[in-house]
């Protein structure tokens, strides 16, 4: 017994707890920063292995009690794992990339989402009744279509780069975000839905209140950014701390999020555009060293996240509890069977989708090099086929109370879902980038990044910044040559709906909310007295 000198007694399992955690990211980041540029691994597999060895090993040192620290929550990875990873992402979006493609995101992430839905839902009651696992109701088959549908946005970010295919990257994780947002929605109104008394009328109702969800909710994440902008650019928090600065904008992202989650709003999609609108207007008025904080440090909040989502849900994994009551009432043969269903209707739903609906987007390209190859759809279908979290999180909420359940026919979902995860993102994830190299050769690779990619945004503030001539046009620091020939017209022509909108956003939205090119004036500052010589040193070059 001690003298009670020290810290007050703990939770002495809570900090051996979180203590290993910790350490298990601090080894998943050095193991993982050498397998970076690996043609077969990446961070977020690293993590998810390293997971379930720890799960291993936590396993036999409890005897065959217990392999994980802690019980998955819904309420951990919905509130706070995610939002930092998904506003991140919007943060550090292309935007012009993005948006170019926003129809066929739209077109992928809601129809498609609908249509892998319907046939996920339709093949399990057809298929999986066959089985005679337990008693499912219509309720459960369709929550499948929904858990099944969600695809991981996450892993996304590790297999693809923004860098070597940015038209691919930008198609694939937009879609990524918006269809798990589609998919919660679709899951949430399911739980609510009166399956007895179906209508054509409530059908409607329904299609409508999904439209309002997602409408509400990108309207919530632009509001609540330009709400930071012009915050900032009103008081200017940088002339008195940077600490402010960068506060603010961290505590406002995270309130977007968590209004839209009390509003009954898609938290994913309010804060993955308020990231958007956020790295557009806001971070421009803020201080250099905010820009430069800022930067980093919502890079390694989602970075975090990441890993230990990965970790974490390499660990539950091995829960003995689904797994004993698994097992003691089904045959291995059954539990095979049920995920090989599973995995076989993801495939088939997803090929349903992406290739006629690349089909019907390339007919309303003019050009060649807007359409969707053969080669891009499949490693849009494969880069797509990756399960994570969310699908174990919906799958949770609907066959599991506080993380625990007793009945054998939720159990095995719950364990068909782990299987499906673990393998499509071990798998799929692993053979994602070898995929990428056999379609598309690194020649190709190297063109389209000059042709289509822009520097990232934010990315260097003194790019932005730099002064052009009049034969180029800007946005976030990309030179575009103008057409000087009839065909190059015809083929790029200058007056584009991204052209009608910088005129716009110039002549009202920018003087108000600020941006590039009205941050506030600080006599001295390290912007104000580089950007000149900057501009004459480009002015030099030109000539």
């Amino acid at each position: 017994m001690g003298w009670g000198l020290g810290d007050p007694p703990a939770d002495y399992g809570s900090i051996m707890a979180v203590g290993l955690i910790v350490a298990l990211m601090c080894i998943c980041i050095i193991v993982g920063h050498p397998l970076e540029e690996n043609r077969w691994m990446n961070e977020s597999t690293t993590a998810l292995l390293l997971g379930l060895g720890a799960g291993t090993v936590i396993l036999f040192a409890s005897s065959g009690k217990n392999s994980r620290l802690m019980v998955f929550s819904e309420d951990l990875f919905f509130i706070y794992l995610l939002p930092p990873i998904i506003f991140n992402a919007g943060f550090q979006v292309r935007k012009k990339q993005f948006f170019r493609n926003f129809m066929t995101i739209t077109l992928f992430a809601v129809v498609g989402t609908l249509i892998s839905f319907s046939i996920i839902s339709l093949g399990a009651m057809g298929l999986i009744s066959r089985l005679n696992i337990g008693a499912l109701e219509l309720g459960d088959y369709l929550a499948l279509g929904a858990i099944f549908s969600a695809t991981d946005s996450v892993c996304t970010l590790q297999v693809l780069s923004q860098d070597e295919t940015p038209f691919l990257y930008s198609l694939v994780f937009g879609e990524g975000v918006v269809n798990d947002a589609t998919s919660v929605v679709l899951f949430n109104a399911i739980q609510t839905f009166d399956l007895g008394n179906f209508s054509s009328l409530k059908f409607l109702q329904f299609i409508g209140n999904f439209l309002y969800l997602f409408g509400a909710s990108t309207f919530l994440g632009v509001a609540s950014g330009l709400l930071s902008a012009y915050v900032i650019k009103k008081l200017y928090f940088g002339r008195h701390s940077t600490d402010r600065e960068v506060a603010i904008m961290m505590l406002m992202a995270y309130l977007s999020y968590m209004l839209a989650e009390l509003l009954d709003l898609s938290g994913i999609l309010t804060v993955f555009f308020c990231g958007i609108v956020m790295s557009h207007y806001t971070w421009h008025n803020v201080t250099e060293s905010s820009r430069v904080t800022t930067k980093h440090a919502f890079a390694t909040l989602s970075f975090i996240s990441e890993t230990f989502l990965f970790l974490y849900v390499g660990m539950d994994a091995l829960d003995i509890e689904k797994w004993k009551i698994v097992s003691e009432t089904y045959s291995p043969m059954k539990s095979i069977a049920l995920s090989s269903i599973i995995l076989a209707l993801v495939l088939v739903a997803r090929a349903a989708f992406v290739f006629p609906l690349s089909y019907l987007s390339n007919l309303t390209k003019k050009t060649a090099g807007e359409k969707i190859s053969i080669r891009q759809q499949v490693i849009i279908w494969w880069a797509g086929l990756m399960r994570g979290a969310v699908s174990i999180a919906l799958a949770y909420n609907k066959f599991a109370k506080s993380g625990h359940t007793q009945l054998p026919s939720n159990a095995i979902m719950i364990t068909s879902t782990i299987i499906i995860v673990l393998f499509s993102t071990i798998v799929f994830g692993l053979l994602t980038k070898p995929l990428i190299r056999l379609l598309i050769p690194a020649r190709h690779l190297t063109r389209e990044v000059s042709a289509l990619s822009e520097p990232s945004s934010p990315k260097s503030f003194l790019e932005q910044l730099t002064v052009n001539g009049p034969e180029t046009d800007v946005e976030n620091g990309v030179s575009i040559r103008r057409p000087t020939s009839l065909r190059m017209l015809l083929a790029s022509p200058t007056r584009s709906v991204h052209h009608y909108w910088r005129k716009f956003d110039n002549a009202f939205m920018r003087p108000v909310f600020g941006g590039r090119g009205f941050v506030p004036f600080v006599p001295g500052s390290p912007t104000e007295s580089s950007v000149p010589l900057l501009a004459h040193g480009s002015e030099n070059q030109n000539h």
